[in-house]
């Protein structure tokens, strides 16, 4: 199967596929300042919980060659400062803060300045390493959830290689199923409105030669009542401590739907997306994001001029329409204010 790698560090640069130009064009960004690496993540040149962090991890070595200087206390505190910008990107994802966290905890513990922008460096690259085994210690515990031969399996948006630095969550979980010889069909969402499954996931299982038939959103309930789905697998980009969880919009309403059908709903998910810290999905912020992304599409309007349109990029779905959370120590099940505490000292 062919290896998608979307995000490259050469050392003094960080270098990503443009996720905006896919699959049409496959253009690679050159970043080499840390705005530049928000910027990037803001306009989802890159996008994924995963992806965001190891983009975070590298952004952090960008604002510390940036901001070097020999008074110790100064850098750290101007390097806080970028960590927060970068931060800052985008709301939803835990992933953000928990990588500009952990790259400001390895700043801070090293006491010679000259030697934190490598010391960062060595940690980013950690960081992207991690991710990709991880990414296939998740495939390996989700494969057995896969449908039998013949029956199908439904994912939304897009959580594979390009989601994540290798691999992928929820379709690594299918990639693996297949992997282990499974022939089970594929069914993917379209993702309105920036089109992430249509785009980036038919795309990305074309590159692994696993078939995959592409469905408008709104099809999937005609999906499910027909027989034609045994489970839902999706990614996240946030978990609060009780199993609810954040992900791309329409993943809430896929899950009523499956529940409504008696079929299982399942999330992948490393641990560093399990937020412990917030009680419920209640607590978690939803990025809302400008209108004409609905109004609109490729600078091509599609509804009349002033259509107002709401657009939050992610919803929340309640736990109680969860069968398990992949991750990559165990498949959590409920009651999540255990398993996934157990998942997360496991890590």
């Amino acid at each position: 199967m062919n290896e998608i790698r979307p995000i490259n560090w050469t050392g003094s640069r960080l270098e990503l596929l443009d996720q905006t130009l896919l699959p049409h064009q496959h253009v690679t960004v050159r970043i080499t300042d840390y705005r530049a690496a928000a910027a990037a993540i803001t306009e989802m040149r890159v996008r994924g919980a995963p992806a965001i962090g190891v983009t975070a991890g590298y952004a952090m070595v960008l604002a510390a060659a940036e901001l070097q200087s020999r008074e110790r206390d100064h850098f750290i505190g101007a390097l806080r400062e970028a960590g927060a910008h970068i931060a800052a990107a985008r709301p939803t994802a835990v992933n953000l803060g928990w990588a500009v966290r952990r790259m400001m905890r390895v700043a801070e513990a090293e006491p010679d300045p000259g030697s934190i922008r490598p010391r960062l460096e060595q940690e980013a690259r950690r960081i992207q390493e991690e991710d990709e085994a991880i990414n296939r210690r998740i495939g390996e515990h989700g494969r057995a959830l896969m449908p039998a031969d013949g029956q199908g399996v439904l994912t939304h948006c897009n959580t594979g290689a390009l989601a994540t630095s290798a691999f992928g969550t929820a379709l690594g979980v299918i990639r693996a199923g297949w992997e282990a010889g499974g022939r089970f069909k594929v069914y993917n969402t379209e993702t309105r409105p920036w089109l992430q499954g249509a785009r980036l996931t038919s795309w990305e299982f074309q590159q692994l030669g696993i078939p995959a038939t592409l469905i408008a959103d709104s099809a999937a309930g005609v999906l499910m009542q027909r027989g034609e789905v045994s489970c839902v697998i999706t990614g996240a980009d946030r978990v609060a401590a009780n199993g609810d969880t954040a992900n791309k919009v329409g993943t809430y309403t896929l899950a009523v739907l499956a529940h409504e059908n008696g079929i299982p709903f399942y999330i992948a998910a490393p641990t560093s997306t399990v937020d412990l810290a917030i009680a419920h999905g209640d607590d978690i912020a939803i990025e809302e994001r400008p209108q004409h992304e609905v109004t609109g599409y490729g600078g091509t309007p599609i509804a009349p001029e002033g259509t107002p349109a709401y657009n939050p990029a992610f919803d929340v779905t309640p736990h109680r329409y969860i069968a398990g959370i992949v991750t990559e120590t165990t498949v959590c099940r409920p009651p999540y204010t255990e398993s996934l505490r157990q998942a997360v000292d496991a890590a």
